[in-house]
């Protein structure tokens, strides 16, 4: 069926020897044949390869984004109707797995982690506001180290000035300057519940820069997270790519 080349045919005769009857010649034969890669490559390779492709440049969509989950699932869907239909090329072998039933499975692992990756990060990104803040362990591996093996480092904003100091002080002591010592007391009372309000307002205000800080790095991990796996899907397609091309060559040249 064009899926085997025959490489070499040798033979060799034996003779049986029996000490109750005739001599019996037995001719043997030994057939060498291979399998032929470009039936694999063209048929299952080439396109699980594209398919691998199309799901690594969907990482250039917004994570944030509904379509890109949905991307996803499409292409996931896809892959499994592919490897469906082409069950029937797949070589059939004994006990061994062989090397391209790994590949696919593994093509199909890393679409599956994608999509859990891509879930993940939407739900870092979309309710990092009610998260609690980011535990010390994951500041250090995530937000230090694996940012910087990715090329993303924690992105630090200087802290702004806390503003205008307020306070309500004696009779004889106004905000930013001295007051006459002959102010009146109505005067001073009103100055006192302004900075008992106006510091209510600071310690409400510290806290919703609080809660963004916090929620800001939990999109920090997610964006770390992504551009890792991102990272680690061009890193298995170039090995996979110069893996094929070594192993295509090589069936040919000997």
């Amino acid at each position: 069926m064009g899926e085997w080349e025959l490489l070499d045919i040798t033979s060799h005769k034996n003779t049986l020897s029996s000490s109750t009857g005739p001599h019996i010649a037995e001719l043997v034969f030994n057939i060498r044949v291979r399998r032929r890669a470009t039936l694999y490559v063209v048929n299952l390779l080439i396109p699980s390869c594209f398919l691998i492709t199309v799901d690594l440049f969907s990482f250039l969509l917004p994570p944030q984004a509904v379509d890109r989950s949905s991307f996803k699932m499409t292409l996931i869907l896809g892959y499994t109707v592919f490897l469906l239909i082409m069950n029937d090329l797949l070589p059939i072998t004994g006990n061994t797995i062989p090397l391209i039933n790994v590949f696919f499975s593994l093509c199909l692992a890393l679409m599956v982690a994608s999509l859990l990756e891509t879930i993940l990060v939407t739900n870092l990104l979309s309710s990092s506001a009610n998260f609690s803040p980011v535990p010390r362990w994951v500041q250090v591996f995530v937000l230090q180290i694996l940012a910087l093996l990715v090329c993303m480092p924690q992105k630090t904003k200087e802290p702004k000035g806390s503003g205008k100091q307020f306070c309500a002080g004696h009779e004889t002591q106004h905000c930013g300057g001295t007051a006459k010592s002959s102010a009146d007391s109505l005067a001073v009372q009103e100055l006192r519940s302004l900075g008992r309000d106006l510091q209510a307002i600071r310690l409400q205000v510290e806290q919703q820069q609080g809660d963004s800080k916090s929620s800001e790095e939990w999109m920090q991990v997610g964006f770390i997270i992504d551009r890792l796996l991102f990272g680690v899907y061009i890193l298995f397609i170039s090995v996979s790519f110069i893996t094929i091309m070594i192993i295509w060559s090589n069936s040919y040249n000997q």
